[in-house]
């Protein structure tokens, strides 16, 4: 596998970071290559004319880190000699690729070839595309979160490359940035087709199959040895080797290998040309042939009833897997043009690491304790900084962090996980405090990181549905004192100004939906209860859910003080759009709009339940039309709905907030959904995008 022959690039070009003082690209390649970009202001003076395109005298830094023996993650930071890049008006770039005697750039590997399958421009431009804005104009913002590759329904991150491709003449209509808030992959729910390929594809990449023995010295023996490499093979080394609480880890992504191969699988489709080319894609039945598929009940029972219905649902599950796969490639070029023509910004969710992610104390400490959980967690969050967080704020990954992950990275591609390296980058990862970011776009974006600076109360606290207490639960603050200090100190040393817009990006929904989580409570999980197989997206992690947390938000985002306060979020599996007005206690007020997109591809209230979940909630909204929702939260930080004349009572703040209709007279979205957020001086518009 190590002899894979990878294309020149792997993934990208894919345009993250810009402001007007310099723009990064970030590429992976399979070689080491030498980049350089061209830069160019486009003008159109006379319609009837093709694009003139200037050079710009720029600066090129080439930073690259090598994942890999076939991986090389590459950042490329241009700079302008003439202090700043034009601004509010089409730039076009070009990127060369130098290796001794090889000399390529994105025409030479047909990626600018107009009506070419792989290329990367809109209509007559000669380049990839984008635009600097200075404020003064409209700002169109795509968002959504949510995004599986063998999730339900079509992919709507696709659909955002239809919507650029409609405008890119256009700058005051063409999106000018793309928020990715979160799961932009599943670690922990991988198909069963694609597994062994992404395993395969991981140790190809690295160059060695990554020693995961010498972590923990169980999977050196069997059942584990062998069921570490099977298909479905891997739910019980999850729970019990790893103290990760996914119900759906069969095939856990655990090798960096693993995490880097899903990213590249996500973003390029030329790799999946190369993996049918080396016929790595096998057959339910080839696969179990070659004893490459987990069951639980062993061979020798292979007569028992058991055997046969868990056979029978491996290769049902196995068969509509491959069929939602078989369509995933089609949308890549659609993705993969979109990521090379606008800014894109990432924060993770649970799923990029695991699901329940830090979801409480025990979880946390559990998982720590566990040697192979805690690798397998660096090893996720090695590969989002890789693949995400790197180009959303390269200043926030300074040599301190840099040098001990190159130093480990090469004793891992020597085949050998040294323990002191091992150790150092654990530790550094685990620690790393810097995750959250402030995007340069108009208005300014704040990224929260609610995952990893987390504040764990004590005592469990009564959890609310409705006006029902569900249950007694440790629900966490989903930021704690120093991870405000830390944002706030970000946020107020950028250039961002009090009393000017501000957008807050939180991938958990600030203001969730009530009448959701009630017609959860109602409808769908007695269904659970009694074992109905009914897929949902709901966890005690909102913010809500713990109201001193909560109320730490608001507090945070009123001292502040923007003029106007929007919340973007993901990770429900639902849109919606709510409007609120918060006043505290000693008078201050802060208005906010919440929207929410998710999923891109992922639709989990799909069917009857979906049918059933918008009828319920619109009915019982269109109760309340015209009339605000009214919540207090009381000294003791309980968050309580009461009458409009209860207000009165004492508080810390209340709120009024009201559903906001999106179309067709409903409050929510159920399909796989796209967002885009366009802000100027005079309003705030949201419209939402399908592909139904």
């Amino acid at each position: 596998m190590n002899l894979f022959e990878f294309p020149l690039i792997l993934s990208g070009p894919i345009l993250r970071r810009v402001e007007p003082t310099r723009i990064f690209i970030w590429i992976a390649t399979s070689k080491r290559y030498q980049i350089n970009a061209e830069l160019y202001k486009i003008d159109n003076i006379r319609r009837d004319q093709d694009y003139h395109y200037q050079t710009l005298e720029i600066v090129n830094e080439l930073t690259t880190i090598k994942m890999g023996k076939q991986l090389y993650i590459n950042l490329v930071k241009v700079t302008s000699m003439n202090g700043t890049f034009p601004i509010d008006t089409l730039l076009g770039y070009n990127l060369q690729f130098t290796r001794k005697s090889e000399l390529y750039d994105l025409e030479s590997l047909q990626l600018l070839t107009p009506n070419h399958p792989e290329s990367i421009i809109y209509g007559t431009f000669k380049y990839p595309t984008f635009h600097i804005k200075s404020g003064e104009t409209k700002s169109n913002i795509l968002y959504g979160s949510c995004r599986k590759l063998h999730g339900d329904g079509e992919d709507t991150l696709a659909l955002a490359d239809t919507i650029l491709k409609q405008e890119y003449e256009n700058i005051n209509n063409r999106p000018d940035s793309l928020f990715l808030m979160g799961d932009q992959i599943y670690a922990d729910d991988v198909a069963n087709p694609i597994i062994r390929v992404i395993s395969n594809l991981g140790d190809a990449l690295i160059g060695q199959t990554e020693p995961l023995h010498q972590v923990d010295s169980r999977l050196d023996r069997e059942p584990f040895r062998t069921a570490l490499t099977q298909i479905n093979g891997r739910q019980y080394i999850i729970e019990n080797l790893c103290q990760f609480t996914s119900s759906q880890s069969q095939n856990h992504l655990m090798k960096l290998g693993d995490f880097s191969a899903m990213y590249l699988l996500s973003w390029n489709p030329v790799l999946w040309e190369a993996v049918q080319e080396q016929h790595l894609f096998q057959s339910f039945d080839e696969a179990k042939d070659d004893n490459l598929i987990h069951f639980v009940f062993p061979n020798e029972d292979r007569n028992r009833k058991e055997y046969k219905t868990e056979q029978n649902q491996l290769k049902s599950r196995y068969l509509e897997q491959e069929e939602t796969l078989i369509a995933t490639p089609p949308s890549l070029y659609s993705v993969r043009r979109l990521l090379a023509n606008i800014p894109t910004y990432m924060i993770f969710d649970d799923h990029d690491i695991t699901d329940d992610w830090n979801i409480t104390a025990n979880w946390k400490t559990n998982v720590f304790n566990a040697p192979l959980g805690r690798h397998v967690i660096a090893n996720g969050l090695t590969a989002y900084w890789a693949f995400q967080g790197w180009g959303n704020d390269p200043d926030a990954f300074e040599d301190d962090f840099l040098q001990p992950m190159k130093s480990y990275l090469k004793t891992l591609r020597n085949g050998n996980i040294k323990a002191s390296k091992q150790e150092e980058w654990i530790t550094i990862l685990w620690n790393f405090n810097s995750w959250h970011f402030v995007a340069p776009t108009h208005p300014k974006a704040v990224f929260l990181d609610t995952r990893t600076q987390r504040e764990y109360d004590l005592e469990p606290q009564p959890v609310k549905i409705g006006q029902i207490i569900e249950e007694t639960t440790s629900t966490p603050q989903l930021l704690n004192e120093i991870g405000w200090s830390l944002v706030t100190n970000k946020l107020l040393t950028s250039d961002w100004n009090r009393k000017t817009p501000l957008i807050v990006v939180s991938a958990t929904p600030v203001y969730g939906m009530g009448l959701i989580e009630s017609f959860l409570h109602d409808f769908v999980y007695p269904f659970k209860v009694l074992g109905v197989d009914v897929q949902t997206s709901f966890d005690f992690e909102a913010w809500k859910y713990n109201g001193r947390g909560f109320t730490d938000l608001l507090n945070q985002v009123a001292e502040w003080n923007p003029s106007q306060c929007i919340f973007l979020s993901g990770d429900v599996h639902y849109a919606s759009a709510i409007k609120a007005t918060v006043t505290f206690a000693d008078g201050r007020k802060l208005a906010v709009h919440q929207f929410t997109s998710s999923p891109f591809k992922n639709m989990s209230f799909s069917g009857v339940w979906g049918s059933m979940m918008k009828t319920v909630v619109t009915f019982n909204s269109m109760k309340r039309k015209k009339k605000d929702i009214h919540r207090i939260c009381d000294p003791s930080y309980t968050i309580t709905h009461v009458d409009e004349e209860d207000v009165s009572r004492p508080f810390l703040w209340k709120d009024q907030l009201r559903y906001q209709f999106l179309r067709n007279h409903s409050i929510i979205e159920t399909n796989n959904n796209l967002g885009l957020l366009s802000i100027s001086a005079e309003q705030i518009s949201n419209n939402l995008f399908t592909k139904h």
